[in-house]
């Protein structure tokens, strides 16, 4: 069972940034597509942002030109580097690990427990 881990979050003003981090570990050696989630108060998980093995990435409009996701692969550690940080991105953030089909990202049953940012002056 893969397991992972996120550390990063915390308080923050408007404007500022954070980078989260998830390591994985027993992967068996795969090396899975990777993405991040967010749920905030009362609202449903969404998702954020992912990366292939190779590092092709996508993301929601809502953090397009804001957002940066990356990995490393040596360190099974994926990375969420925020910035321009607005209070409407105040969430908990999940890691999680999956699979591509039909070139969309789709979840394994593999989440972390979560870190929270917090977005407010």
């Amino acid at each position: 069972q893969v397991q992972l881990a996120e550390s990063g979050g915390g308080l923050v003003q408007p404007g500022g940034s954070l980078r989260l981090s998830c390591a994985a570990s027993r992967t068996g050696g795969s090396v899975y597509a990777m993405a991040w989630y967010r749920q905030a108060p009362g609202k449903q998980r969404e998702y954020v942002a992912d990366i292939s093995s190779g590092g092709t990435t996508n993301y929601a409009d809502s953090v397009k030109g804001r957002f940066s996701i990356s990995r490393d692969n040596t360190m099974n550690t994926v990375y969420l580097q925020m910035t321009s940080l607005k209070p409407e991105d105040t969430a908990v953030y999940y890691c999680n690990a999956g699979y591509y089909f039909l070139r969309t990202y789709r979840p394994y049953d593999y989440w972390g427990q979560g870190t929270q940012v917090t977005v407010s002056s």
